[in-house]
C-alpha cells in the first residue's frame, strides 16, 4: 500500500450496514454464478461421460464457488455496490 493512502473498501467495511453487505455479497454471488454458467454453456463439445447427476454436481459446485468468491470479494462487485448505495452515517446526538 502507498503511504498515506488507505484502502476505501477496507475502511468502508467497518461502517457498513450488515444487511447491505449481505445483500451486496448475495448479488455478487448470483452474478458470478451466472457468469460461470455462461462459461460452461459455451463448451465446444459434448461431455462423453456426462450425466444428469454430473450436471447437478457441477451446478452445486459452481454455486459454492460463486458464494466463496463473493465472500472474499474476489471481483469487488459487492464493494462497488456498497459504495453506490451506502449513505453517510450521521453521528448520534
Amino acid at each position: 500500500m502507498i503511504a498515506g493512502v488507505s484502502s476505501a473498501p477496507a475502511a468502508a467495511a467497518n461502517t457498513v450496514d450488515p444487511g447491505l453487505r449481505k445483500a451486496a455479497e448475495a448479488f455478487e454471488a448470483v452474478f458470478v454464478r451466472q457468469l460461470i454458467g455462461s462459461m460452461r454453456a459455451s463448451s465446444l463439445g459434448d461431455d462423453i461421460l456426462g450425466s444428469q447427476a454430473t450436471e447437478q454436481f457441477r451446478e452445486l459446485a459452481d454455486a459454492r464457488t460463486a458464494e466463496g468468491m463473493a465472500a472474499t470479494g474476489a471481483l469487488g462487485i459487492a464493494d462497488m455496490l456498497i459504495a453506490q448505495f451506502a449513505k453517510p452515517q450521521e453521528p448520534a446526538k
